[in-house]
């Protein structure tokens, strides 16, 4: 039995070799992987496939040792829910790889350890007991990511729900679209000297050692500074995914419940070098407090949590505030980075301004674009904004230039937006 069961392997083997490709950037490693496994870690990763390729493959396997029928407890397994075949466990592969050799049955458990790379990349391991049951009769577990990989040759992206509280950030813009005071540009060099170069600071055996993983950067300044733009566009240039966390769906007033949530993204991201952002983040990481109640004493918990969780990302993350100061000191000691984004002064504002106005659309002789960036004291996103209403107002008149009745009505409706005065 042991015999059919590896030629079936074999012959599952040799298709998932001449049906995965390193087309893609993002699958190069993934591939090199997988090329990187010895025969016995590659019938391991098999064996949790065969339910998806051949789900009544085991129980035919069974049959033929066993006509007669009758329990099978070496060979392992367990019935799902819904699926009406045999799922691997751990005891099936030990079947499997090493029958009744119980020097090699010891070898093969070392795959299912947290050492192994199996566990440390999140690709498969063994579903947790009860405790006193044991081990390696728990199921073989495949992540969803790698299960899509194997099958299809490709990475899917999460699905943002309660189990991955974040969202994919995109952009069309352009680095010539976002105008940021010249040293927030310098200062955003540095960043982008660490994801160009930080592979050489790792790689080298006497610094390594010196420096912790990953690059963590505050961002703060007034909404509408580009701060969530500028973390997009960092995106696009390396090709990294963007996630921003949706901090009403992390943080709780339940105990435990926020550091439960933000583990979901956490755990997600692991080894998948994307750039994590978290906007509006005194939400999370705000100042701790003395400790008067049990409910501080939680709160600044949770706070050490966190700090753990962001020193531990080996990836680059961003956290977005509109005050500095609303930030724990113990997370600004450990930022590489902490950027201005102050409101554009008049010139920035000018290029603006100019920048965003639509092609199809001209200026009517009224509009002074010089005196209004002078004049009024407004972020970049609120520009857009005002560019937009006056835009619209001008295609519902039909006509072909934007007035300045348009742009005055539309700095009026933002201003009462945030209830301030224009004068």
């Amino acid at each position: 039995m042991v015999i059919k069961l590896s030629e079936k392997l074999d012959q599952i083997l040799l298709w998932l070799k001449n049906n995965i490709t390193a087309s893609k950037i993002n699958q190069k490693e993934r591939f090199a992987f997988l090329k990187s496994l010895n025969n016995e870690e590659s019938k391991v990763l098999l064996l949790t496939l065969i339910p998806h390729l051949q789900p009544g493959l085991f129980d035919e396997l069974i049959k033929e040792a066993m006509p007669q029928g009758g329990d099978f407890p070496e060979f392992g397994g367990v019935r799902g829910t819904n699926h009406r075949g045999l799922l691997p466990t751990g005891e099936t592969a030990l079947y499997v790889l090493a029958g009744n050799d119980i020097d090699k049955r010891m070898q093969i458990q070392h795959y299912f350890s947290n050492e192994h790379p199996f566990y440390k990349e999140g690709i498969l391991w063994l579903e947790t007991l009860k405790e006193g049951e044991p081990a390696m009769s728990g199921r073989i577990v495949l992540s969803t990511e790698w299960l899509e990989y194997l099958m299809v040759g490709k990475i899917p992206s999460p699905t943002f729900s309660a189990d991955f509280p974040a969202k994919l950030v995109t952009t069309k813009m352009q680095w010539r679209d976002l105008m940021l005071h010249p040293y927030t540009f310098d200062v955003l060099n540095d960043m982008k000297r660490w994801l160009n170069h930080s592979d050489k600071l790792y790689a080298d055996k006497n610094f390594s050692s010196k420096i912790k993983p990953g690059y963590r950067a505050l961002f703060h300044g007034p909404p509408g500074t580009g701060k969530t733009l500028t973390a997009s566009l960092l995106g696009m240039e390396f090709g990294k995914d963007v996630y921003r966390i949706d901090l009403s769906m992390v943080v709780s007033k339940y105990i435990g419940e926020t550091e439960k949530n933000l583990n979901k993204v956490f755990d997600k991201a692991v080894n998948k070098d994307w750039i994590l952002f978290f906007d509006e983040a005194d939400a999370l990481f705000s100042k701790r407090t003395g400790v008067q109640s049990s409910n501080d004493k939680y709160a600044n918990q949770e706070v050490s949590y966190l700090l753990q969780r962001v020193e531990d990302y080996p990836g680059l993350l961003i956290l977005a505030s509109n005050l500095k100061h609303n930030i724990d000191d113990a997370f600004l000691r450990r930022f590489n980075s902490v950027i201005h984004f102050p409101k554009p002064d008049a010139n920035e504002r000018l290029r603006i301004w100019k920048n965003s106005m639509p092609q199809q659309l001209g200026l009517h002789a009224d509009v002074n674009l010089n005196e209004i960036a002078m004049k009024y004291d407004i972020t970049g996103s609120t520009i857009v904004n005002i560019i937009q209403y006056a835009s619209l107002s001008a295609f519902s008149k039909k006509a072909k230039v934007i007035c300045y009745e348009d742009i005055f009505n539309g700095l009026k409706r933002e201003f009462h937006k945030e209830d301030k005065s224009m004068s």
